[in-house]
């Protein structure tokens, strides 16, 4: 069996017969996923449900590209893994599964730390690249590799019970510094380990990057471009925000030399002054008085128009370009999700001339 061959056998027919009754895919697109080479970025929570429809699918060369091992904490949702697999790289056990599932594709093994150094030779073989990452920094790279080589991106995230999924850089449709100009500070946004996730999370938003992956092989459909998909699975709510492109997010020629320095992973040299904060009680008390204030909502557009309690939106990576836009002379009280971004808020305010600035102690979470 060769998986590179561009036509079917017997075998592969009966295999995808359901695929080729869809007039949308037929013979002509179950040859376009054949011939398709995809490259999976994270063999986790998301990387596990890609995979495996993906497999399934038929997708003649799945890249899989991951540096971690299983854990036995990944066991309850990571679905491709099992007590027998803990301690073995996952990029490895994953492709064996793959392998016992469909025999028909050609399955690429990367064992190796994604990094600005190796990112355009590992991306430049594939066609399409799903980011199943965890962290920030990986994040940053793999769309800044994406838009330097023209490659669509399809994007996964999830945090505790919600999850979101998008796709980048396709057909000169906004990218993901276009979505996020700047990374949230430390502790803005703590991963799976630190806060926990509802198993059935992952594969409920990896089966949506699968779909949006075969979708764009196949050349059918409306593409998840410019739209962020937000999905809560406690009350089981989905909404669909648009964004836009920033020309100069879709015209990069290189990469940046450290993501984790541009992500503040790396530690600080020395804790900067926290701006004076009020309680989430305080300012309603204010609000209640009738007291003037300037509200400034410094999250990004997305974050807002899931959840709003008025005042201002002014997102961070904006604000200094911005200050104009601040009425002067009163109070300005700064929020975000947690407290973290606005407290960086505050104290460029106040280094630029604001003098009766507040941050929200712990941001939304307890207004």
């Amino acid at each position: 069996m060769n998986p590179t061959d561009p036509t079917l056998s017997a075998a592969e027919t009966t295999r995808y017969s359901r695929h080729l009754r869809l007039p949308e895919i037929g013979l002509a697109g179950q040859h376009k996923l054949k011939a398709a080479r995809v490259l999976v970025v994270g063999c986790g929570g998301l990387g596990c449900p890609v995979l495996q429809y993906l497999a399934a699918a038929g997708v003649g060369t799945l890249g899989l590209l991951d540096f971690d091992t299983v854990d036995e904490s990944n066991l309850q949702r990571q679905v491709l893994y099992g007590p027998a697999d803990v301690g073995r790289p996952k990029a490895v056990v994953a492709a064996e599964k793959l392998r016992s599932q469909n025999p028909f594709i050609a399955l690429q093994v990367h064992q190796e730390l994604l990094t600005a150094a190796n990112a355009l030779s590992l991306f430049g073989g594939y066609d399409l690249v799903l980011d199943c990452s965890d962290n920030f920094a990986t994040r940053y790279l793999v769309s800044d590799a994406c838009v330097v080589l023209s490659k669509p991106l399809v994007f996964g995230a999830i945090f505790k019970f919600e999850g979101q999924v998008t796709v980048f850089n396709y057909q000169n449709g906004p990218t993901y510094r276009c979505l996020h100009p700047v990374p949230p500070a430390p502790g803005e946004a703590p991963n799976c380990a630190q806060i926990g996730v509802l198993g059935v999370l992952p594969g409920l938003l990896g089966t949506m990057q699968a779909a949006e992956a075969l979708k764009i092989i196949l050349e059918i459909g409306e593409v998840l471009s410019g739209r962020l998909l937000l999905v809560d699975a406690l009350s089981m709510r989905f909404q669909t925000i648009r964004f836009r492109p920033v020309a100069a997010n879709q015209q990069l020629t290189k990469l940046a030399t450290d993501y984790a320095a541009f992500c503040s992973e790396a530690p600080l040299a020395a804790a900067p002054v926290r701006a004076p904060e009020i309680t989430a009680d305080e300012l309603k008390e204010w609000q209640h008085a009738g007291r003037p204030l300037v509200l400034l909502d410094v999250r990004e557009p997305h974050e807002h128009a899931r959840r709003s309690i008025g005042g201002q939106l002014l997102p961070l990576g904006q604000l200094a370009a911005r200050l104009a836009e601040i009425e002067a002379g009163v109070p300005v009280v700064v929020h975000c999700a947690s407290g973290v971004r606005s407290q960086q808020a505050a104290r460029l305010l106040r280094e630029k001339g604001f003098a009766d600035v507040y941050s929200l102690r712990n941001g939304l979470a307890d207004y």
